[in-house]
């Protein structure tokens, strides 16, 4: 048997009479109350982006949209990024939206100028001109595209070999016209050539016979020569295009007419005496020039 023993006091408890208890009420149970409902959740709507997300693309497209902005303004801001624009104008003129080696359309040369002048990184323009002139209506749609694009920045000429007749009349509408010594300019005037090779047709045997409406109908036929009433009136149209020609010519350059109402052709380094161009210099001078014009107009 252990040793284990109990405490004295407690088995002299243990000895004693239990106390009479009295009647206390007895308290009901208290019943457990009952879990409450899980709370329900209503499920996510089918394609709705979490307000988290959609505030942190929010977030996003702000900062972009923002950076965009600066580093936008940031470009503008800087003279050395913002260019000029050159746009060439070689060969012959004509009117339509044409272009190869020889021959140059209006809407190509009037659409490269629009473009540059919409465009805000072009701070100026240069129309390089090689070319022996064109028809004068080829000369007044893009005359029409030139001063749209002047009326928003610089428009400088750079002449190349020549720019005469029709070409001289768009080149007198810009800021500033640059020539070589030896560049052929001015050339102002109107012509209208008529070939007659009827002696040729007579003399091979070969006829051509004519239904017309009008007298002057097949003006300008190579099967005959023209009539004195056909001279004269080919004439009044020629005088009356180069007078329109030459009077816009003045209108815009400080150029006596005598000097170039004879048609002829001048040379670089005397047109600049006679104001015909404003400078000698080549292309990069020309831009040069451009970008010292738009700097000051800033």
């Amino acid at each position: 048997m252990d040793n284990f023993q109990y405490p004295s006091d407690t088995l002299e408890e243990s000895k004693k009479e239990p106390e009479p208890v009295t009647d206390a009420p007895v308290a009901e149970p208290v019943s457990a109350l009952p879990d409450p409902a899980p709370a329900v959740t209503e499920p996510a709507a089918a394609g709705r982006i979490p307000a988290g997300l959609k505030w942190f693309i929010l977030i996003i497209i702000g900062l972009i949209v923002i950076s965009g902005l600066c580093i936008g303004a940031y470009y503008l801001a800087q003279d050395d990024i913002r260019s000029v624009s050159i746009v060439r104008m070689e060969g012959t003129m004509i009117t339509g939206n044409y272009e190869d080696e020889e021959v140059i359309g209006s809407e190509v040369v009037g659409r490269n100028l629009r473009q540059a002048a919409d465009d805000p990184m072009v701070e100026a323009i240069v129309l390089r001109v090689n070319s022996p002139g064109g028809t004068p209506a080829a000369a007044q749609e893009i005359i029409g595209d030139l001063e749209y694009a002047k009326s928003k920045k610089p428009v400088f000429v750079s002449m190349g070999d020549m720019g005469t007749s029709a070409a001289y009349y768009v080149s007198a509408h810009a800021d500033r016209i640059y020539a070589n010594p030896d560049t052929f300019t001015a050339g102002v005037g109107v012509i209208w050539q008529f070939s007659d090779v009827s002696r040729w047709m007579e003399r091979e045997g070969y006829n051509v016979s004519v239904v017309k409406s009008g007298s002057k109908k097949d003006m300008g036929s190579t099967s005959r020569p023209i009539s004195t009433d056909e001279q004269a009136y080919a004439e009044k149209i020629v005088d009356d295009s180069f007078e329109n020609f030459i009077a816009d010519v003045i209108s815009e350059r400080s150029i006596l007419r005598a000097d170039i109402e004879d048609g002829r052709v001048i040379r670089g380094a005397d047109a600049v005496t006679m104001n015909i161009v404003d400078e000698l210099g080549n292309l990069n001078d020309a831009i040069d020039g451009a970008k010292r014009m738009a700097s000051s107009r800033r």
